[in-house]
């Protein structure tokens, strides 16, 4: 069955804050023309990375302004994220987006609390089914305390044409196999450790995040994938894991919100980018981005920007 979205590299612009915890327009800017030129034309703002948890209503317009301005000048469609714990919200957000001329979102779960089946169903007829002139992909994030199946999955695809792919942060077999298999019709982006299984038993996108610190050795990553190419594949993996627990060692102690180790990431390419996050969230520290880009370049100079 033909999938519904394109098989490509997704990536997330992440969003850049002065002092003032003020929009720096021209980084951003910088960053998606610098990633539409040399990474992907699959971009998206306001996922998790992106926080799109975290921004106010008014913060949400302005960047979306930018963001679909600066995709747009380059021929590339837009896709933003709503995310929040009203419903209400996340359709008031479709709509302001809708306005800009964007069609393409990324919704979650609200995740106050797991929905039940029957508030999982609302969910979707309330933004695929509202607006049937919009596609949606689908981040299925244990954050949101209720993982969407690949049975239900294939239900949904079934009734709404315009649910087009799906985001899937998981390193399970069993579920990739699920989702490749039960829901075809959707394109299901897999982040790299999922990536290498996923490849294997079906088609699926890369939702790149590790392997962007280089954009060629990350589309050789990519293209091994389309090749089934296991070899090359796990010897990427095994690089990409040394460079994991690289960032999660520098980042500082504790959980993190995932906005801490892509800002870290993006900063390898632009080094007037900022680390921090919206409060109450804290990003990392300047001396230990400096240790993880020393490392990086000293252990594993192939990935290095």
């Amino acid at each position: 069955m033909t999938a519904r979205y394109p098989r490509c590299i997704m990536a997330s612009c992440v969003v850049p804050w002065s002092d003032e915890y003020e929009f720096m327009e021209d980084l951003f800017r910088h960053e998606t023309r610098t990633l539409l030129k040399e990474g992907t034309q699959h971009l998206y703002i306001f996922g998790t990375a992106g926080e799109g948890y975290a921004v106010t209503n008014p913060q949400f317009f302005e960047i979306a302004k930018v963001f679909a301005e600066e995709m747009r000048q380059a021929g590339a469609e837009p896709m933003v994220g709503a995310i929040n714990l009203s419903l209400g919200t996340i359709i008031e957000r479709i709509e302001m987006a809708r306005d800009l001329g964007v069609r393409r979102f990324q919704i979650s779960l609200p995740g106050w609390g797991a929905l039940t089946e029957s508030e999982m169903l609302l969910f979707f007829r309330e933004t695929c089914g509202r607006f049937a002139d919009c596609q949606f992909l689908h981040y299925n994030l244990l954050r949101t305390k209720r993982l969407v199946t690949p049975a239900e999955y294939a239900r949904l695809a079934e009734e709404y044409p315009n649910l087009v792919a799906t985001k899937n942060s998981t390193d399970s077999m069993e579920r990739i196999h699920g989702l490749l298999t039960q829901a075809p019709q959707l394109r299901h982006f897999l982040t790299e450790t999922g990536f290498i299984y996923g490849s294997l038993v079906g088609e699926c996108g890369l939702l790149i995040s590790l392997a962007s610190t280089n954009w060629k050795a990350g589309q050789a990553f990519f293209e091994a994938g389309g090749r089934r190419d296991a070899e090359t594949l796990v010897g990427c993996q095994r690089e990409l894991d040394a460079m994991l627990h690289m960032l999660l060692k520098e980042a500082g102690p504790g959980e993190h919100i995932d906005g801490t180790y892509d800002k870290m990431l993006w900063r390898l390419h632009d080094r007037r980018f900022p680390l921090r996050l919206l409060p109450p969230y804290c990003g990392a520290e300047e001396a230990g981005f400096d240790r993880f880009e020393a490392a990086l370049r000293e252990k594993l100079p192939r990935w290095a920007p």
